[in-house]
Formats: structure tokens, sequence, C-alpha cells
């Protein structure tokens, strides 16, 4: 896609109609572009912003075919895809960005993180399961994953002792050495289509522990200089290894011994970046699309130290949801309110977010908690 492109109404297909495909389709449409969004969901987060939907999974090849070949440029809100159809559409000359050989590498775990390896990009230390006694290969404990379909902490599990051995995900999987963490963090990553990159700041993520989902994400991270630099380094490398165009996250571990590990790399719009929207110059809904349309990428700049926080559906509860706290959340200053449209809860499916902003990062962050005390997505029924 050259400099003289007619941006009018330019046609962008994007796969997958959840909450990050909301957002990106609303900064697309805030550009004039015509967005047709795939997803097997009636009414689905992004169908309620866009201008078409196709209603069709994401394995479905004649759906895929149907959006790529509506659209200038198809790019993706989520990587479990068919890729196919996608590559064989890619090869014939359609504007698939991230590739679909990048999203099909990053499908598989095991070869993502073996290619960063060969790249000389610092990983843990992992190894194939071949066979049972591969997951006793490191001892224990150790952290075995399926190489296929794992997200929000779903298909990971830690291998305690020998006896834990019984509790082995059945499916093809890698072990990896449990990292010493001091830190979990993640930097947001946009390259366009003439290598242009541009990075944002590093973030720190905590998580729920109960289900292994991020829950709280603070822009800056609380760490020194010299550590965000190195983080920064090691993302935008990863990143050219790959020969990536769009957005991604990158997401890191920062070792007691003070080392920085690439954990994994997602190819799309991330949650660790949701408080790009406010916080900074560009978001990173509308830094995709300059991205991928072969735009100059924006500012990536902080304007401002923001604490990001997921409202997840309440325990307990389950169907149309109900927003408790609204008003009295609202009333904390610097708070933005995000909610995504889903029309079923149930215990912690990602329901919104709030992002609050506040020169202190400290201050953000009281603010942020006493926001999660008062803001509850419960459900019409109780479980």
């Amino acid at each position: 896609m050259d400099k003289n492109f007619n941006y009018f109404n330019l046609k962008l297909g994007i796969i997958g109609g959840g909450q990050l495909g909301r957002i990106m389709s609303q900064k697309a449409k805030k550009m004039g572009f015509h967005v047709t969004i795939l997803d097997p969901t009636f009414n689905c987060p992004a169908a309620q912003v866009s201008d078409k939907h196709i209603i069709g999974d994401f394995y479905d090849k004649e759906k895929l075919e149907q959006l790529v070949q509506e659209s200038d440029v198809t790019t993706f809100e989520l990587e479990h895809v068919d890729t196919l159809i996608l590559k064989e559409l890619f090869d014939h000359g359609h504007i698939i960005h991230p590739s679909p050989y990048i999203i099909e590498l990053i499908q598989n775990k095991y070869e993502q993180k073996k290619l960063l390896d060969e790249k000389g990009i610092p990983v843990p230390a992992y190894k194939d399961v071949k066979k049972e006694e591969d997951l006793a290969a490191f001892g224990f404990p150790v952290m075995q994953k399926a190489k296929m379909g794992g997200y929000d902490g779903k298909g990971v599990v830690m291998l305690k002792t020998e006896a834990d051995l019984q509790n082995a995900l059945p499916t093809e999987s890698f072990i990896e050495e449990l990292v010493d963490i001091e830190k979990e963090l993640a930097v947001i990553v946009a390259r366009n289509g003439e290598g242009q990159i541009k990075c944002y700041s590093v973030v720190e993520m905590l998580f729920d522990e109960r289900v292994n989902i991020c829950d709280i994400v603070m822009a800056p991270a609380k760490i020194a200089k010299e550590i965000a630099d190195r983080a920064k380094e090691i993302a935008i490398q990863s990143i050219e290894a790959l020969n990536g165009v769009g957005i991604f996250a990158v997401e890191l571990f920062l070792t007691k011994k003070g080392e920085i590990l690439v954990n994994e790399i997602a190819p799309r719009p991330h949650n660790s970046g949701h408080y790009t929207v406010e916080a900074c110059a560009t978001s990173q809904f509308e830094q995709i699309i300059r991205a991928v349309t072969n735009l100059p990428l924006g500012s990536t700049k902080l304007i401002s130290p923001a604490v990001m926080v997921n409202l997840l559906g309440e325990e307990g509860y389950e169907g149309e949801p109900i927003i408790e706290g609204i008003h009295d959340a609202l009333e904390i200053p610097e708070l933005s309110f995000h909610f995504y449209g889903k029309t079923f809860t149930k215990p912690y499916r990602k329901m919104g977010h709030i992002t609050v902003l506040d020169e202190d990062i400290d201050k953000a962050l009281s603010k942020a908690m006493k926001a999660k005390d008062i803001l509850k997505i419960k459900g019409s029924k109780k479980l």
C-alpha cells in the first residue's frame, strides 16, 4: 500500500469481534474507514460499532475468504484462526497483517520460543516434551505449557513434584524452567509495512492468581531506567525477528537477578495496552490501524501515568450484566469507564475496564483500587 493509495473509505476487515475488535473498529471509523467484522456471535461487541458483520467461525474457510476478498486490508484481534486459507490468500497478493505465517508461528508457543531463542533473544530455558520422562528433565517444580490454544492462564500447569505428573496436560507441550520472577512486564511495539517501529512505555502487570488473568496494569512500570531501556530493546528485537507488521505485545519476566526474559508475544492489541486510550498520544488501537494500512505511526508519548483495572464478571453470577457502583466510581477524578457491550456475564469473564490517570502513579493505583472495590459486574442469575 503506497503513499498514493486513496484512503477514502478504506475497507478494513477484522478477524474477531470481541472488545479488542470493538475499540479497533471505533478508531478505524474515526479515520473514515469502512469496517467489516468476522465473528461467530450475533451482536458481538465489535459488531455493535462496525459497518458489517460476517457471522462465521474463525476456522470457516469460506467466511474467512469472504472477509479478505471484501477488504483492502485484513487484520486480527485474536490469533486462534485457520491460517491455511489465509496463507493462500496472502500468497495471492491480499494484504493481511500480521502475515498468516507469523500468526501460525505465534499460535505454537514452542515454535515461537524456539525462533526467539535462535535469534539470540533471551527466553527461559525450555524443552520439547516428546515422552513422559521429558516432563522431569529440569527437575521440579517446572512449568508445563501446551503448544497450542492456551490463553489467560489456560494451557499452563505447574508441576510442583513428581506426584503432579498425573496432572500433566494431555496434549502436545513443552516444559519451561520456573523463573524466579520479580515483576511481570509488557511492552507494546508497533511496526508498519515500511519497517518504521514505535515502542510504548514498559508496563507492569499484576495478575488475579485465582484464574491467572491480568488484573491490573501500571504505566509506567516501577523499574529502573536501565531495566526499562533493556526491556524495550529486547521487545523491539523480538518484533524485528518476526519481521511483523501490526501491533504486538511482548510479555516479559524481570527475574530477581535483574535479567529480562521474553515470556510470549501476542500479535494484536493487548490487555496491557488498554491504558494507551487515555494516557498516550496515540492509542494501541489507532496504532494498529496505522500500522496495517502502512500509514506513519503515531507518537507513543505517555501523557500521564495511568493504572488500568480489568472489570471481571463477579464470582457466583451469570446472565444479563448488572453494573453496580458506576455512579460512585465515576466521581473519582480522572477515571474512565469502558464497558464492552457483552450481553452475558459469567465468573471472571472480561466485561470492561477502567483507566485512572494521575501524575503520581501510586495515587493512580490508590484511586484505581478504590474504584475496583466499588464497581462490580454481577449477573441476572445467581449461581
